[in-house]
């Protein structure tokens, strides 16, 4: 690669080191775009501005929070955080989740997450629109030598989500109910995404709390 004189292609995998991703990040020209390197290659993906995109994280947002408040489980969640490993991988997943024991070890701080010093989140989720086939791919591999517990793909052309749960060496296997947060099953929350369709986000978050409280 000859350097960032030329724009780089986006919303694909391309040849880099670390040091031209970290140029490329650093680059205002890329500022409000996801960036992601794993195994040599960087990714530039741009994000979509749809509402149904929009929505469907704001839906994941108000669900994931209000399961935690009602059951008394401490969490702390971040919308659109990069983590960083040092000259190995960095992310930035939609949304993310510390829960549990492990909510006092989220980052702090006004700079990219570093985890040099600060473990992996337990869940991340990425809210795919244009970018379904490299975030159940891909970046699934990235998540996994993150080491995260789980990892969650939603689906917004269809109102799904493809949920994983984390094998340590061994991979990713399906989800139909949350591990790390014990109760939440995925069907659920693919109906409020369904129901956000048509109803308003105090309708759907009425209908999570009674599901919730059941």
């Amino acid at each position: 690669m000859s350097g960032l004189k030329t724009k780089l292609p986006t919303d694909i995998w391309v040849a880099a080191t670390w040091e031209e991703f970290i140029a490329m990040a650093d680059d205002p020209a890329y500022s409000k775009a996801k960036c992601y390197y794993r195994n040599g290659q960087m990714r530039i993906e741009t994000m979509s501005v749809g509402p149904d995109r929009a929505q469907d994280n704001a839906i994941a947002l108000l669900a994931i929070n209000l399961f935690c408040t009602i059951k008394g489980i401490a969490v702390n969640g971040f919308n659109k955080c990069s983590y960083r490993k040092t000259e190995v991988r960095e992310c930035q997943p939609d949304l993310s989740y510390y829960i549990g024991a492990r909510a006092q070890l989220a980052p702090r701080g006004s700079s990219i997450a570093s985890l040099d010093v600060t473990p992996p989140p337990d869940l991340v989720i990425e809210v795919a629109d244009s970018t379904l086939a490299d975030d159940i791919g891909e970046k699934r591999l990235l998540y996994e030598e993150l080491e995260v517990a789980e990892y969650w793909v939603v689906d917004v052309q269809k109102s799904q989500i493809i949920a994983f749960a984390i094998i340590a060496d061994n991979g990713s296997r399906r989800l139909v109910q949350s591990e790390v947060l014990p109760g939440l099953t995925i069907a659920v929350l693919e109906e409020a995404l369904w129901w956000s369709r048509t109803e308003d986000q105090a309708q759907v978050g009425a209908w999570l709390l009674a599901q919730f409280q059941q």
